[in-house]
């Protein structure tokens, strides 16, 4: 019989966790504060408030490459389950709530026909206690609802075979599947042996480098106002002289100084200007440092460096970012299977074994599009590949490379 930590040991683990994800979530949608230098930079300027969409920019170029498409030999109709639950929404909204948080859960419930439904559940809501063989829980905890102060309202306890509900703190309704595991299951991205729960797309790196880029641009805008209105003076000026007005001054093209009673008249200066130059260049360098880690490019990231590229060079400058989809591809895909399994379990009202879906496989749209030139190129190969070895390439793998349905 399986030992359970209990509900209060996953609340107090999410409550640890929760901060953390909040925080990505704020970089994400640009509503992170920036740490100021304080003694370098005055006070009338802390008001200005500085954004930065690199953080989101590193999320979605890889979210938006990621499109499930369905599952390959599916002998449990796991498609036709997510067909039922906006297929063309959850997988989506799966996958960029990991991205941020680092794993997100899809909580899977019967309707009042059976059938089930299924609801993500971001990070910072839900966790669990993962199983380190088939990437699922042995038991989890989800806040399904929050009061107007952000404070859980309707709690959920999944274990194997029963999910239990929680309002104020009291058990107000529990119920039962034959689902062998909990109905909660984990989307992670980039997990290992020490992060079960994976990796934010959104690391310190990128968190600290993007703000050092708004301090860049906080400094940037505080020596705009001194590169637009250069300072000026005035020496050898009378002191009884009427003194004048300092933005009339400033502003005017034409000023007169007549001599004193001794012949001697004022010299004008003019302060050197400062340049902008150097805060373009240290932004630069913020952008190719954020652009190494997410593996983006400068044009990414809003820094114009070449001609427009072909599809093929596109994805030469992308290679790394091509690599981190594949990755989370298989990562996405064996979370999404695992969803169906179970939601399988609950439709038909049966246990079935993990094992049963060893032939079931995931399949998603290219990461790169290919454009006319590529497409030739994997015509004639496939040409090429099917005299050599007939019947190699097929209308399967075909779509698999191109993203492009047959008809008929």
């Amino acid at each position: 019989m399986t030992e359970y930590r209990g509900m209060e040991y996953l609340r107090n683990r999410l409550a640890l966790k929760r901060s953390r994800v909040l925080l990505r979530y704020k970089f994400y949608d640009m509503k992170h504060g920036t740490r100021y230098i304080r003694t370098l930079i005055p006070p009338q300027f802390m008001w200005m408030a500085q954004t930065l969409g690199w953080c989101g920019r590193a999320v979605d170029s890889l979210a938006d490459r990621l499109m499930f498409r369905e599952f390959r030999e599916d002998n449990f109709d796991l498609n036709g389950i997510f067909q039922m639950n906006n297929a063309d929404v959850l997988p989506g909204s799966a996958v960029l709530s990991a991205l941020i948080g680092s794993c997100c859960f899809v909580y899977i419930t019967p309707d009042e026909t059976g059938f089930p439904r299924l609801q993500v559940i971001t990070g910072d809501n839900a966790t669990g206690i993962s199983d380190p063989v088939t990437g699922l829980l042995t038991e989890g905890y989800a806040v399904l609802e929050r009061d107007d102060h952000n404070r859980p309202a309707l709690e959920a306890w999944f274990t194997a075979g029963e999910t239990k509900y929680y309002r104020g703190g009291k058990l107000i309704r529990s119920d039962r599947s034959h689902a062998p595991y909990p109905l909660l299951v984990p989307i992670v991205y980039r997990p290992d042996a020490k992060r079960p729960f994976g990796h934010s797309r959104i690391s310190r790196a990128c968190m600290d480098l993007t703000q050092g880029a708004l301090r860049t641009l906080l400094r940037a805008e505080v020596s705009a106002e001194f590169y637009s209105f250069p300072q000026k003076y005035v020496v050898g000026l009378d002191p009884e002289a009427e003194e004048m007005d300092k933005w009339q001054a400033t502003m005017s093209s034409f000023l007169r100084f007549d001599k004193d009673q001794e012949g001697d008249s004022p010299k004008l200066g003019q302060f050197s200007q400062q340049s902008m130059s150097p805060y373009t260049e240290q932004l630069r360098t913020f952008a190719s440092l954020f652009a190494g880690e997410t593996g983006l490019t400068l044009d990414d990231l809003g820094f114009v460096t070449d001609n427009p590229s072909s599809a093929e060079a596109i994805k030469a400058s992308h290679e790394n970012l091509r690599l981190a989809a594949r990755k989370a591809q298989r990562t996405f895909g064996s979370g999404l299977l695992n969803v169906g399994y179970l939601a399988a379990c609950v439709r038909d009202e049966f246990a079935y074994k993990r094992s049963q879906l060893y032939l079931t496989k995931p399949v998603w749209e290219p990461v790169f599009e290919p454009d006319a030139a590529m497409l030739s190129g994997i015509g004639d190969g496939a040409i090429k590949l099917n005299q050599a070895v007939p019947g190699y390439f097929g209308r399967d793998n075909l779509r698999d490379l191109t993203g492009i349905e047959a008809e008929g």
